[in-house]
């Protein structure tokens, strides 16, 4: 066995944790589920337990070094879920490699259930021919050849089912098949009685068991199908990774990337800063940048984008995009886990593991679902045999309940007799016709299918929790600076106060001291510099505070970048002639850049950042979804309401000169609904980000979402990340996440609806008025149909579109 255990590092007041992943086979419902998340919560370290039905995984979380996973693993499958744990750090040739043997052991599962549903299927057909032939061939009509059937039915077949429903009843914790078990023996012992002792008048129904084994097998094949199909996109991820790299044994020889010079290793053997060929046709095999030739690269399987990308020098590329035109020669960045790739498939396993809170209704009902459903059918039977035949006599009649004989050709005239096998058809059929596998699968089916499609096309989605609260959002708010805008400003404008200083020795200056720091307003001023064939002079001891400005010493003076709340702090007084032309410049949508040298404001810096191409169809769109669109930004108000008046955002609806310290608060604040823009109304807040500066904000935020563009940080914080770098991909993530949420709930109130009707309808509610009565095996067709529908309800999400 293997294991894969997921460290996190927690403050130190908190122990750090651990997650121990366990592939668990024998999941057949909800019953199951509650089952394995009661025996893994036992164990006293555990702090919290996530079992998935669809992909059958559970996800413990505990101290690090604490539980034994080898140990859980044993116990489950003690207990009748046979259990692996995983390997620790698995790569994605690992994951590849283990979803192949899980594929293969579902294969196998599905060929057992296909052989016993042939089976099953050939016993129904004999079963049923006998009642169409009259007396043609007379062994079909003979009630012990029907005994047969019936009794190879339950030991072929059958026999997984029974032995399941054993070992669940065994454990304390019946499942599906314990119900389906004492349903079919129930039937095949009353028959068998009937048969034995003639005498006794009663009847037998052999064909019963042997229906109802083929129609539930019937649906469990289809449900395994379905199943398949639902995590179909998860496996193409994972078919994304290739298995072969071609290492350029040496980077400096003039023969860069002809055949003596390239070396065939494993993929997964690529270290960072290594060079690899990569020919037209290839799979990229890691994250990399272009260091050799230009091509263009298919992208899709990561971003959803169709059209390929141009690259060259300088561009990066991303493990499992496909090089179509030209060889290349990369230098890899990240192999390994570290890949886009590998993030990907983390993101979306993680999100197939994280349950909506909307499911702990159905886990609840779950959890006591067959004891229920065995007293409904206690009950059932006692009213229906003490009373119901009573009340009404000719319930039988005309029912069509009552059946041939073996030892006679015409009805039983016994009432006593007839309000027994009457109370116990209907007891098996309220037995037969319950439903927990609709439970269980409701949820786990959407996500699956939900987070599969999101991942096709560039929108990861983290889990069933998120798709909840995207449900409820009443307000997305944007960052400016590199959310709608492009995030490639350039400098405009430049206005000098000293005779000491020039534009040109402003930009200098500025350039020396934004080479500290990574800011788009830092590169704006670099390129600036660069345009204008500019040195840059030596800098020394770097400070920034963000969201308010830098400092360095330059030639011994020292510099001051920022806005005015960066000089006020450090004393420096802004003339009135600066303020008037800062306003200016704000009121055009500019960020100004004040320059100050030893305590003396010498300059502005004006820059422009161009709005993205689809930030106005983009808010326009979430406003027609029922939404409100705010901006947040630590710009002045002048330079937010210049970008919000493109957008047609409302001046009620801007939060400008907002630090990132405080873009956390200001959000917090609108969540408790102590705001002025709609006070003591609480808001469900998405907020869309960037940057590192945003991390806060998006993780305070009911839903964060972060660009692909934006900082590990942010990403690590989000709940959605947008691949393709995409605003209008926002709205899609959005109703991409409704759709799946309305999937779950549609999935749930059929299962619950369906228990709700088939139970009564089982019972003989309308039996009485109608006359209408569901046999046993019409119950466990309508069984079969319940979980077969859930699954093709999610399967049905592939249809949503952009």
């Amino acid at each position: 066995m293997q294991l894969l255990k997921e460290t996190q590092l927690t403050p130190e007041s908190t122990p750090v944790t651990e997650k121990i992943i366990l592939d668990v086979g024998g999941m057949k419902c909800a019953g199951c589920v509650t089952a394995v998340e009661k025996q893994l919560t036992q164990h006293p370290e555990v702090k919290n337990v996530c079992v998935n039905l669809a992909t059958e995984v559970a996800v413990i979380e505990a101290e690090v070094g604490t539980v034994d996973a080898e140990a859980l693993a044993k116990a489950l499958t003690a207990t009748g879920f046979p259990t692996q744990t995983r390997k620790a750090n698995t790569t994605l040739a690992g994951q590849k490699s283990a979803l192949e043997a899980s594929n293969r052991r579902q294969h196998q599962e599905m060929q057992a259930v296909i052989r016993q549903l042939v089976i099953a299927g050939a016993l129904l057909v004999f079963s049923g021919i006998g009642h169409f032939t009259n007396n043609i061939i007379p062994i079909l009509n003979n009630i012990w050849f029907h005994c047969g059937l019936a009794t190879v039915a339950l030991l072929i077949p059958g026999r997984p089912i029974l032995i399941d429903g054993w070992l669940g009843w065994r454990r304390g914790a019946p499942n599906m098949n314990t119900l389906v078990s004492l349903g079919t023996l129930t039937a095949y012992t009353a028959s068998l009685i009937a048969l034995l002792f003639p005498q006794m008048g009663w009847e037998c129904f052999f064909d019963e068991p042997v229906m109802m084994l083929g129609f539930i097998l019937l649906g469990r094949s289809l449900e395994k199908q379905a199943r398949g199909r639902a995590a179909s996109a998860f496996r193409q991820l994972l078919a994304l990774q290739p298995q072969i790299a071609r290492l350029i044994a040496n980077p400096e020889s003039e023969k860069l990337i002809s055949g003596a010079n390239i070396v065939e290793i494993p993929a997964e053997q690529v270290r960072v800063g290594e060079w690899l060929q990569v020919l037209p046709g290839d799979k990229i095999p890691v994250d990399g940048e272009v260091r050799f030739g230009q091509t263009t690269v298919d992208e899709s399987m990561l971003t959803g984008e169709v059209v390929p990308v141009m690259k060259q020098l300088g561009d990066l590329v991303s493990a499992g995009t496909i090089n179509q035109s030209g060889a290349i020669a990369i230098q890899a960045t990240r192999t390994g886990n570290d890949t886009t790739l590998a993030q990907i498939v983390a993101l979306v396993e993680a999100a197939q593991t994280r349950k909506a809170p909307v499911q702990k209704l159905a886990d609840t009902v779950s959890g006591y679902f067959t004891y229920g459903v065995l007293t409904a059918a206690l009950f059932t039977f006692l009213f229906w045999y003490f009373f119901g035949t009573h009340i009404w006599p000719d319930v039988t009649m005309s029912s069509g309940m009552t059946m041939m004989s073996h030892s006679a050709h015409h009805p039983i005239p016994s009432t006593h007799y007839s309000s027994l096998l009457i109370s116990l058809k209907l007891a098996i059929a309220v037995m037969v016709v319950a439903c927990p596998c609709a439970l269980g699968l409701a949820t786990p089916t959407a996500i699956l299918v939900g987070t599969g499609m999101g991942a096709e096309r560039g929108l990861l989605i983290k889990g069933g929790d998120v798709l909840e609260q995207v449900h409820q959002l009443d307000t997305v708010i944007f960052d400016k600076t590199g959310t709608l805008t492009t995030g490639k400003p350039i400098v405009t404008d430049c206005l000098v106060f000293t005779e000491l200083e020039t534009e040109q020795s402003l930009i200098q200056l500025a350039a020396a001291v934004e080479s500290g720091t990574y800011h788009p307003l830092a590169t704006a001023v670099h390129q600036e510099a660069q345009r204008q064939n500019l040195s840059i002079p030596h800098a020394v001891d770097f400070h920034t505070e963000p969201g308010m400005g830098v400092s360095a010493v330059v030639e011994d003076k020292t510099v001051l970048l920022g806005n005015w709340n960066w000089l006020n702090w450090h004393g420096i007084t802004i003339s009135e002639t600066a303020q008037q032309q800062a306003q200016e410049w704000s009121t055009q949508g500019k960020t100004v850049i004040s320059v100050a040298v030893d305590s003396t404001l010498v300059g502005l810096i004006a820059v422009s950042d161009s709005l993205r191409p689809d930030a106005k169809a983009t808010v326009d769109k979430l406003r027609q979804m029922g939404l409100r669109v705010m901006l947040l930004s630590g710009d002045r108000l002048e330079a937010a309401s210049a970008i919000a008046g493109q957008l047609g955002i409302e001046s009620t609806n801007i939060m400008a000169g907002i630090p990132p310290a405080k873009k956390a608060e200001a959000i917090q604040t609108l969540q408790t609904g102590d705001n002025s823009t709609k006070p003591h109304s609480k808001s469900m807040i998405a907020m869309v980000g960037d940057g590192i500066n945003d991390a806060p904000a998006l993780s305070q935020a009911d839903v964060g979402i972060a660009l692909h563009s934006a900082t590990d940080v942010a990403m690590e914080t989000a709940d959605i990340i947008l691949m393709r770098d995409c605003l209008s991909d926002v709205v899609q993530s959005i109703l991409l996440s409704r759709a799946t949420f309305n999937k779950i709930r549609q999935n749930l109130f059929w299962a619950f609806a369906y228990n709700t009707i088939g139970i009564p309808l089982a019972a003989g509610i309308f039996l009485p008025s109608l006359g209408f009565v569901l046999s046993p095996a019409s119950a466990a067709a309508l069984m079969a149909f319940s979980s077969v529908s859930v699954v093709t309800n999610s399967i049905l999400l592939r249809r949503f579109a952009h």
